[in-house]
């Protein structure tokens, strides 16, 4: 093997390899994918929710504080002021209310005595806070007097609204002294339960993100817990496939993928020991096939001596068989011969399946091998050869003679005359095209052409050939790293077409190799 071949098996291995690393991480990744999923849908779920809950808490409880506060000083403090106060006035008790406990901005809206608006502000909104930043709605709200009812026992009630203004959020209420009196606005800055609701959502985050990690780290632990017995199974699984049948799995545990681990077990075993079964009828089937026809030689060569003395007679002008008994004579020189080549082909057959068959190479011209196998056959007149002169081959020139002789005395028996044999190149291939011009093969008997005894009517069972000849050309065919295949050509008549390596060389070396092998097992 050269350097470049080593090179290419290699870089092959590996490709393999990477490939089965690719879909046995994919399965990982998908399996850590789900579990991921799974875990952030749950975990943002829950953030989210949390989030929800605490920012609506937070809000709510500041908020009503504030609002109590707001308008329990407006009660106590603005309703304390006269009707039609100062500025003095509004803006020295808009102060006061300031100064409470939740810390809010105020402003304070009245009449003077001429009915002009009066102002009072404690600051706020960037020390500035007006009517202008109280929004409409809410003043529209605020100073609508609603109708008295049962269940409405005061014309003005308290409004609040959450703006941002600056990117800040602000708490703003507005409400009016009942009975007569000034109109007041609260501005409560939420920057602070802002920011502690930031500060939550980062920690909801940062909680969402480890449980990510964690789920991914589970996750992968619990791909390795199932993929390892996948992976044994699979190696077990292509072991078993590569003949081993001897290949068993450590079973531990009681869960599925035990279960799994024992069937296969089970499996594995009643396969090894069918094949087992098999091999032994088959091998006892191919040594009675070979004793058989080894037998047979013995008493068959005495049997040709004779059968060779009487057709001597048979041709002698001066013979002496009794008319009445040359039929039977004729019938059992055939038959001999029949028979003679039946143990033959019966033997190459055993020969193949034991896999004893060997190629014996030579350098040949194709032109030259088969003009010889036609000229000895005496089939010069009935076949018409195409083939160009300097189409060099290295094969088994006996066994292509085998295959040349079967395809064309074929062609001549169930096809006829003209027989015309074309050889050509192709690559680093030698085909030859064999073709009758008979009425072709059925449809239904072309798939069954090269099996062995196979006929092609129930009611013919019996013919002048082995029916071993084609099944035996494909053996010698294959063997050489080729094939053959039939076909019925489109102007009528079949047609095989044989194709063989140009070198079989490494057919050879690849056989020994695998020979060497399994002597090694």
């Amino acid at each position: 093997m050269t350097d470049a071949q080593k090179g290419l098996r290699g870089w092959a291995a590996a490709r393999k390899g990477a490939l089965s690393t690719l879909r046995f991480t994919s399965l990982r990744l998908r399996l850590v994918v789900v579990f991921g999923l799974v875990a952030l849908t749950a975990a943002v779920s829950a953030s989210g929710i949390a989030y929800w809950l605490n920012r609506e808490a937070v809000l709510t409880r500041t908020q009503d504080a504030v609002l109590r506060d707001f308008e329990q000083e407006m009660e106590n403090r603005a309703g304390a002021l006269p009707a039609h106060p100062s500025q003095d006035e509004l803006q020295r008790t808009a102060g006061q209310m300031a100064s409470s406990s939740q810390r809010f901005s105020v402003l304070l809206v009245a009449e003077d005595a001429a009915g002009k608006p009066v102002y009072g502000s404690s600051g706020g909104l960037n020390d500035g806070f007006a009517l202008a930043d109280v929004p409409k709605s809410l003043r529209t709200a605020v100073n609508k007097e609603q109708p008295l009812t049962s269940n409405n026992k005061s014309p003005y009630h308290l409004y609040w609204q959450r703006i941002v203004d600056g990117g800040t959020p602000y708490l703003v209420a507005g409400t009016r002294v009942i009975g007569g009196g000034p109109t007041g606005y609260m501005v409560k800055s939420l920057e602070p339960e802002a920011k502690d609701l930031n500060s939550l959502a980062w920690s909801l985050g940062i909680a969402t993100g480890l449980a990510l990690i964690g789920s991914a780290l589970l996750a992968q632990a619990a791909a390795t817990t199932v993929l390892k017995p996948v992976h044994r199974l699979g190696v077990a699984a292509r072991r078993l496939g590569e003949g081993k049948l001897d290949t068993r799995l450590r079973v531990s545990g009681t869960d599925e993928l035990a279960d799994l681990s024992r069937t296969f077990n089970k499996a594995a075993e009643a396969l090894e020991k069918r094949v087992a079964d098999m091999a032994a009828r088959d091998n006892a089937s191919r040594r009675f096939v070979a004793d058989m026809s080894h037998e047979l030689r013995t008493p068959l060569t005495a049997i040709t001596a004779v059968t060779e003395v009487l057709e001597e007679e048979l041709e002698s002008e001066s013979g002496s068989l009794d008319p009445m008994i040359e039929p039977a004579v004729r019938l059992v020189v055939s038959e001999t011969r029949r028979l003679n080549d039946l143990v033959e082909n019966l033997m190459e057959v055993t020969r193949f399946d034991a896999g004893t068959a060997r190629l014996v190479l030579d350098d040949v011209d194709v032109a030259d091998q088969i003009t010889a196998c036609i000229d000895a056959r005496a089939w010069l007149d009935a076949v018409e050869l195409d083939a160009a002169r300097g189409i060099h081959a290295r094969l088994d020139p006996r066994r292509l003679d085998v295959i040349l002789a079967n395809l064309i005395g074929n062609a001549l028996k169930h096809g006829g005359s003209p027989v015309r044999v074309a050889v050509r190149e192709e690559d680093s291939e030698v085909v030859i095209q064999v073709r009758d011009h008979g009425p072709g093969i059925p449809e239904d008997v072309l798939p069954h052409v090269f099996d062995r005894f196979y006929k092609a009517s129930a009611s013919r069972p019996r013919s002048e050939g082995s029916g071993l000849g084609l099944s035996i050309a494909l053996e010698n065919a294959h063997i050489h790293g080729g094939d053959i295949t039939a076909a019925n050509s489109p102007e009528g008549g079949a047609v095989f077409t044989l194709r063989l390596p140009r070198d079989g060389s490494d057919v050879v070396r690849a056989a020994e190799e695998k020979r060497s092998e399994k002597e090694d097992t």
